[in-house]
This record gives C-alpha cells, sequence and structure tokens, in this order.
C-alpha cells in the first residue's frame, strides 16, 4: 500500500535511494567481489563450492572492507540456505541458543542454515566451543569472519571442522573498479582531478567499504568542478593507519623492522620504522628492539652498535616525540649498514646447552680461591697461574671443569671488529696448546 503522498513502488525507489552507497554496490553475484579471484574464481575453492552445490563451514580472514560480509551472502543464496548472521561484538550465549534452535527446527522442515558470525574471534574459548556440535552435525554452516590471526584468537577445535580462507586487502586496480561502479551508480564522474583520485584510493588503504563512503561524503560535499589532492584533505580527514598494537600487526611489522636490519637494507628499514610510528607504537618498544639487534644480529662484528641503540633510547626519553624519533631513525640506519654477526647470540646458546647438559661439574681447583688453611690444604689455587705475570699477558691454562672437555662456543666471522678477534683467538689458541705440551711433558 502506498503512503499520503505516493506509490509503494516510489516509496521502495527512495529507500534504495537512502541507503548507503557501500550497501547499494554490493555484489549480487560471487564473480562480481573484486580483489578476491584467488577465492572466487572457477578454481578458487569458493568457486569449486559454488559449482558443486556443497557449501562447507569457513573461516574468512582478512582486513576490514574486503568483502567477508558479501561472501557469505552470496553462499547462502548459492545454497539456498536460510541466512542468518550475528555479531560477536553485540551477541551473547542467549542470542547464540536462539540461532542454534532456529537453525534446528528449519533443518527440521528441510532447510539448511547459514550461520554468519562477524568478528568470531570476539567470542571467548568457552563460546567458540559452543559451536562445535552445531557445525559437528551439520545444524548449522558456520562462515566466521575474523580480522586476526585464527592461529591464536580461534580455538583449535574449531579450526580443524573449518577451512581457512585469507581475503586480500584490496590493490590499487581492485579500488579503481569500485570507484567506477560508483560513479556508474550516481551517473556521474568522481569530482576529483587525477592526483586526487589517486590519493583517495592511497587513503582508503586496501578497505573498499571506506573507500565507497569517502565517495558517497564527496558527492555530498564537492561541487561540481574536480577537486585537487588538497581540497580533498580538507573535505575528508585522514585515515589513520590499520594497525594494532597489540594483536599481530604489531608483531609483523616489529618482524619486518628486524629482518630488514638484518638484510642490512637501511631503506627497508626506515619504512617499516615509519610505518609503526605512524600507527602509534610506542618509540620505547621499537628501541628495546634495536638495542636487542645490535647484540644478537650485530655482536662484536661492531660494537658500537649497542651504544647508538641505547644512545637512541636516551636521546628519545629526553627529547620525545616527534623531535626523538630522528635519533631512533639514526640508530637503525646504523644498525642496518653494520656488518653482521651473530657468533655472540650463538655461542651464548651454545653455553647455555652445554651447562644444562654438564649439570654441577665443579671448577678446576687451580682457579678457585684458597681463603682457609682447610682449602689450601685440598689443593685449591694450587698451581694458579697469574696470566698478567706472564710474557704474553696469558697463560694458556685450561680453565674448563677438569670432567669435561674442552668446547669451542664463539666461532667469529670475517667481518668488521671480529676479523681482529680471531686473530687473538687464534693467538690464545696456540698459547693453550704450548702450555699443555709443556705440562704434560
Amino acid at each position: 500500500m502506498g503512503d499520503l503522498f505516493g506509490t509503494a513502488e516510489g516509496a521502495d525507489a527512495a529507500a534504495s535511494a537512502h541507503r548507503p552507497l557501500a550497501d547499494r554496490l554490493r555484489p549480487t553475484k560471487l564473480e562480481d567481489v573484486v580483489g578476491q579471484g584467488h577465492l572466487v574464481g572457477p578454481d578458487g575453492p569458493l568457486g569449486r563450492m559454488v559449482a558443486t552445490g556443497r557449501i562447507g563451514s569457513v573461516l574468512l580472514w582478512g582486513p576490514p572492507g574486503t568483502g567477508k560480509t558479501t561472501i557469505a551472502r552470496l553462499l547462502a543464496g548459492h545454497g539456498d540456505m536460510a541466512f542468518e548472521q550475528i555479531s560477536a561484538i553485540f551477541s551473547g550465549v542467549a542470542d547464540l541458543k536462539k540461532a542454534f534452535e532456529a537453525a534446528r527446527i528449519r533443518r527440521a522442515n528441510g532447510r539448511s542454515t547459514l550461520l554468519f558470525v562477524d568478528e568470531i574471534h570476539r567470542f571467548n574459548r568457552s563460546q567458540q566451543d559452543g559451536f562445535l556440535p552445531y557445525v559437528e552435525d551439520g545444524t548449522v554452516t558456520l562462515i566466521g569472519a575474523t580480522t586476526e590471526n585464527p592461529s591464536f584468537e580461534i580455538n583449535g577445535a574449531l579450526l580443524s571442522r573449518m577451512q581457512v580462507l585469507v581475503l586480500n586487502r584490496l590493490d590499487d586496480a581492485s579500488l579503481e573498479a569500485l570507484l567506477e561502479r560508483a560513479e556508474a551508480d550516481l551517473g556521474k564522474p568522481l569530482p576529483v582531478d587525477a592526483d586526487a583520485r589517486a590519493s583517495l584510493k592511497a587513503m582508503a588503504d586496501g578497505d573498499g567499504r571506506y573507500l565507497l563512503n569517502c565517495v558517497e561524503r564527496l558527492y555530498d560535499l564537492a561541487g561540481d568542478a574536480p577537486i585537487d589532492t588538497a581540497g580533498l584533505a580538507r573535505l575528508l580527514q585522514k585515515r589513520a593507519p590499520a594497525y594494532d598494537k597489540d594483536r599481530e600487526g604489531h608483531y609483523n611489522l616489529i618482524s619486518a623492522l628486524h629482518k630488514s636490519l638484518r638484510g642490512s637494507d637501511p631503506d627497508a628499514a626506515l619504512y617499516w620504522l615509519a610505518r609503526m610510528l605512524t600507527g602509534g607504537e610506542d618509540p620505547l618498544y621499537i628501541t628495546r628492539r634495536l638495542v636487542r639487534f645490535a647484540s644478537e644480529d650485530v655482536g662484536l662484528a661492531d660494537p658500537e652498535a649497542i651504544h647508538q641503540a641505547l644512545a637512541a633510547k636516551d636521546a628519545y626519553e629526553f627529547l620525545g616525540s616527534p623531535e626523538g624519533e630522528l635519533a631512533i631513525a639514526q640508530a637503525t640506519l646504523y644498525l642496518a649498514t653494520a656488518p653482521k654477526s651473530n657468533a655472540a647470540y650463538k655461542a651464548t646458546k651454545a653455553a647455555m646447552r652445554s651447562a644444562r647438559e654438564t649439570g654441577s661439574l665443579m671448577p678446576p681447583a687451580h682457579i678457585l680461591n684458597a681463603p682457609t688453611k682447610l682449602m689450601k690444604d685440598l689443593g685449591y689455587g694450587k698451581d694458579y697461574a697469574y696470566d698478567h705475570d706472564t710474557a704474553a699477558g696469558v697463560s694458556g691454562q685450561d680453565y674448563f671443569p677438569d670432567d669435561m672437555d674442552r668446547e669451542s662456543f664463539y666461532q667469529p666471522v670475517e667481518r668488521g671488529f671480529e676479523r681482529d678477534i680471531q686473530k687473538r683467538l687464534e693467538y690464545f689458541a696456540k698459547v693453550r696448546a704450548d702450555y699443555a705440551a709443556k705440562t704434560k711433558g
């Protein structure tokens, strides 16, 4: 029935016009989902599911605005399933029980249910366990969506019953395809010049929904004349980079920084440093990693490296942001371009392993102090050679336990300062060999 001011058809058209652009452009066919061809194409896992008509439980893992909800809706349509959606942010155990009961009734009446759970990682472990019997017996086909690494956030038992599919962030070509769809829907070109169009896509940072929301605001706020990048910035607030300081993104970026430093790539190291700083990472967390890197990956190849890292920490604490961040960048460049050696790191690990294996062996008697007569009578300190009294400044005595063969933990590399250390070690080894030969003779 129409209202007082128009027909029912007119009301439907008006309602459609007021739907958000992102919702109006939601694909109606799986193959129209942009940027996820590896999943929805004919050879992709979802494409094969649709072709066979057998929709299984899957976990869609990917950044925001990449099509997780859209894919779930389309799968329900292809499987002629009832589509039921809940969000782990707003739902609890009572909502889950209602969804499962409704699915059980549908199943008894011959219709299956696709249950889409957005942000499924928000459910705690016991709530996730509640899905198991209903997924196991086929009461629901579960489609979960998560922006977090399932390995850390989803129960292993639930993961074993679902196929994990990874969605890509939308690349430039995919974002451009969305812009063209928006222009076709609105019947006019986007009111921006070429540079602003590129900036708009960069601002979206791979999020299609965010891009379309920005497009909608642009059409509302901009005039007919194309605006430039500066005008775009005035109309749209800059988006904060997608970076979660206490979840996987945090560890991914610090790993990228560490490995770029290890690979002696100062430009890549600066990029990942900038990504972390602009994402809001605590600069002191970064400096702690730089200090660790200086010991683990540079070591004695450049003994100055750890001082540079500690100086960056002190400078940042003294200056704060943003001035102190330059000191962190300087230390990053120093570490990236320094000669690399993990010899000290490997030597420490080997020594720790040997210490665990050898238990409580006593030091050799000649290097024990003898403050009492009893200890002297027991041989403590007997025949100890005071190194400073020797011509070479090193006696060559053995300092390992008597019941333990000599170990060689530290193997310097032929880089940086460790080349000089290697020469010293070769000399010390010769002195020890001469001492052993003399004492045996």
